[in-house]
């Protein structure tokens, strides 16, 4: 339920209309609802055999791509808004991706799992690395090349020069404002070119 209620908020961060990118698309959950309920337009891009069958049977327009590869195959502000959604955390240059996510789209939205959580801490304390539901697998099993915090990420974006524009966590399908990167185990940034 609340990865759902999850997808549902971060689709709230997306204006009605839009032309969307999905970088990670999946099985196109989100992009489909998009289309459905706020009227958007746009394309995925995903890696796996089955994701791009699943999101092509679900009507979405999807390209199969290696994100590493980049995203040369589109020009600048060809999309009012690209997503990310937990998919940085898979990626080895995730500068050099959210450059070209600010370079594509008018506005960025980026999601991942927040090590900084409290639970994790506490894992981490006991000297074990944390499976969750956010990071739900084995250090020695994880898709995941590199994790991150919520406050990492705001150094990273200033960095990469973008200007955040709303970001908050999300706990069991509620949004955190409130010390977000203790209380959140997915954190979500709104970010466009400063």
């Amino acid at each position: 339920m609340s990865e759902r209620k999850d997808l549902e908020i971060i689709a709230e961060l997306v204006p009605a209309g839009s032309r969307v990118l999905d970088l990670g698309c999946g099985s196109g959950e989100l992009l489909a609802h998009l289309r459905d309920h706020k009227g958007c337009s746009g394309y995925g891009i995903e890696i796996a055999d089955a994701h791009v069958l699943a999101s092509v049977r679900r009507g979405i327009d999807v390209i199969q791509l290696n994100l590493e590869e980049g995203l040369a195959l589109f020009d600048d502000l060809s999309f009012d808004v690209v997503l990310q959604l937990d998919t940085l955390q898979h990626l080895r240059n995730t500068e050099r991706m959210l450059r070209e996510t600010a370079r594509v789209g008018r506005i960025g939205i980026v999601s991942f799992p927040n090590f900084a959580h409290w639970p994790n801490r506490l894992r981490v304390t006991t000297g074990r690395m944390p499976v969750t539901r956010a990071l739900p697998y084995e250090w020695y099993d994880t898709p995941n090349i590199r994790v991150g915090t919520y406050t990492d990420f705001g150094v990273l974006a200033q960095r990469c020069g973008l200007a955040v524009t709303d970001s908050f966590g999300l706990q069991a399908g509620r949004v955190v404002r409130r010390w977000p990167n203790l209380m959140a185990s997915v954190a979500v940034f709104r970010f466009e070119r400063a």
